[in-house]
């Protein structure tokens, strides 16, 4: 009887079958095919590297809108026919959701704008005895804005992440060990490295010292599922915009008593039990948070994406994902100049990060790395310092730097065409004139046009310089 002798795979094909894997898109997206002008002249299809900022709208989702629009109506108080069905695909939204997230039965699943209303929500449901806040929340430096603006307003006190994940945790617990937290904020996955949190064993540490924790998962929902209840997280906010469907509704699911305790976070109809001239008796459950007409079809759009995503083969979902963050990184950091970063030394790159790499180009201001990009090669990313300012300040990025941010409409030809951009920038520099235009770096004698139905003006008129320090 013989033994068969397998041969160790070579190390280029292990990267032809990681490669493989992202040769075309997982999911098909909206707007997949586009084509973007170059300022050289001629059309390429656009490569969208800013998925982090805003995902493109699920083809599913898309034809999911096309079929419930017509049916548009008010919801909650209408006895039509279009009201009716309006108000059960809104109500039947919120249990999707509470399953896509492994919510508890009773949990709540309030719709919102999107993850910064939902944890401002949350700020204002703080407990509360005779007038004072109970416990101070305590959070980290490396939050977005989201996760660190709104706890500002309330008694607060920050930790500096250390350059570790475990240091990081133990920072966590010893001040936690002070006493007086009553709720820890932090991120599922850094908006701006792609670095995941350990959020179970965050989870336990928190409630280990009797806090609560409120996880902002507006970039871990669109890239790794999450079970609230598995892991015994409190509160969860996250956005549809990011997670593949259009409209910009946010939610926040979690444990009810404050939440119907707190202060109602929008005043106005829906929200109440009865109101009175001098006064006003407000309801419980979701409605106490969401007065005014619901914007019922970024509820219903961001449930059908959360099925849609739910429906994905998670070994297929994160070999993609991976397989396309790994070239990149690689590719980037074989570019002399080129350099990638990072917030923690131990983060393990298969299976501590998302579709999101940040990098910085030697000798050029990270906007004008992104004007050059998209005009001279059809590449969309974000520059900045993406709503993270203290974190942004402490990788030494003051000024800002680069983020390609991927998902599952993307391909591998998209980081490619990234890379052989940066390349062709090192090797022979910029291949055309460009100027400083309201605070933003654009192509000079700019004579490309929109189409014909969208004003032909600056996409950055009237946005926030976000320069001071």
């Amino acid at each position: 009887m013989s033994t068969a002798i397998v041969s160790p795979i070579a190390p280029d094909a292990v990267a032809f079958e990681r490669q493989a894997a992202a040769a075309a898109p997982l999911a098909a997206v909206t707007g997949a095919e586009i084509q973007a002008p170059l300022i050289t002249g001629g059309h390429i299809r656009y490569a969208n590297l800013d998925y982090g900022a805003s995902a493109p709208a699920l083809s599913l989702v898309s034809a999911y809108l096309n079929e419930i629009l017509p049916f548009y109506a008010s919801v909650h108080r209408g006895a039509g026919y279009a009201s009716q069905i309006s108000t059960s695909v809104y109500e039947n939204a919120r249990d999707i959701v509470r399953g896509f997230v492994g919510g508890r039965p009773d949990d709540s699943v309030i719709f919102t704008r999107n993850t910064t209303d939902s944890l401002n929500l949350l700020a204002g449901c703080l407990p509360v005895v005779d007038g004072r806040p109970v416990g101070e929340v305590l959070y980290l430096d490396i939050e977005h804005h989201a996760n660190l603006l709104p706890w500002q307003g309330v008694p607060h006190r920050s930790i500096v992440a250390a350059d570790t994940i475990a240091g990081t945790v133990d920072s966590v617990r010893a001040e936690l060990e002070q006493g007086g937290v009553s709720l820890l904020a932090v991120t599922g996955a850094s908006n701006v490295t792609g670095e995941i949190l350990p959020v179970p064993a965050l989870a336990a540490l928190a409630h280990q010292y009797g806090a609560r924790i409120v996880v902002d998962a507006a970039q871990l929902a669109p890239h790794r599922r999450v079970d609230i209840a598995a892991d015994d997280v409190d509160y969860l906010a996250f956005s549809g915009h990011k997670l593949y469907a259009p409209f910009g509704a946010g939610v926040l699911v979690g444990r009810p008593d404050w939440l119907d305790a707190g202060t109602p976070h929008l005043a106005g109809g829906g929200a109440v039990k009865e109101a009175r001239l001098d006064g006003v008796s407000w309801a419980t459950g979701p409605a106490r948070h969401e007065g005014g007409s619901p914007n019922v079809l970024g509820a219903a759009t961001l449930a059908r994406a959360t099925q849609v995503i739910a429906g994905l083969d998670q070994d297929r979902w994160h070999a993609h994902e991976s397989a396309i963050r790994s070239y990149l990184v690689d590719g980037l950091q074989q570019i002399d100049g080129v350099t990638v970063h990072q917030i923690f030394k131990d983060t393990n790159p298969d299976t501590d990060t998302i579709g999101v790499v940040n990098f910085s180009v030697a000798g050029y201001d990270a906007g004008l790395v992104a004007a050059y990009l998209s005009a001279e090669h059809g590449v969309g990313l974000r520059d900045g310092r993406f709503c993270a300012h203290p974190l942004l300040k402490r990788l030494g990025l003051p000024s800002g730097s680069l983020r390609a941010s991927f998902g599952v409409g993307s391909r591998l030809e998209d980081a490619q065409r990234l890379l052989a951009g940066i390349e062709k920038l090192r090797r022979d520099g910029l291949g055309w004139d460009y100027v400083v235009d309201a605070g933003r770096w654009v192509p000079a004698n700019d004579t490309r046009t929109y189409p014909h139905w969208a004003p032909n003006t600056p996409g950055t008129a009237g946005a926030a310089p976000c320069t001071d320090d």
